[in-house]
């Protein structure tokens, strides 16, 4: 089993960015696909980026494709998730995950972390 830490969440306006880690208990550069999800109220958990780690492969929402960045800190076993140009409609508790398929879909993810909330004020 894979333990994930979530922290950096915060409020930001509209427009601004945030930066959010994933604490990894495993290697980073092994070949587990580690993602971001979000939730909002009362919506499902949606993938939101992709990581195969150990290849750097990524994959994103259309959402936030070109806002979003999900990257590897190999030596910290962290992965985080730059995102700029928040807009409203990204805000909810983010969670990362840590999986064998490499997907943005929530079915292949078996370990979690506790989540952190990201508020975007418009």
């Amino acid at each position: 089993q894979v333990q994930l830490v979530e922290s950096g969440g915060g409020s930001v306006q509209a427009g601004g960015s945030l930066r959010l880690s994933c604490a990894v208990s495993t290697s980073t550069s092994s070949s587990l696909s580690i993602a971001w999800f979000r939730q909002a109220p009362g919506k499902e958990r949606d993938g939101v980026a992709a990581l195969l780690a150990g290849t750097g492969a990524t994959i994103y929402a259309d959402s936030v494709r070109g806002r979003f960045t999900i990257s590897p800190d190999n030596a910290e076993n962290t992965v985080y998730l730059q995102m700029n140009n928040l807009k409203p409609d990204d805000a909810g508790v983010y969670y990362c995950a840590a999986g064998q398929i490499f997907s943005i879909r929530s079915r292949y993810y078996n370990d979690w972390g506790q989540g952190t909330q990201v508020t975007v004020s418009s």
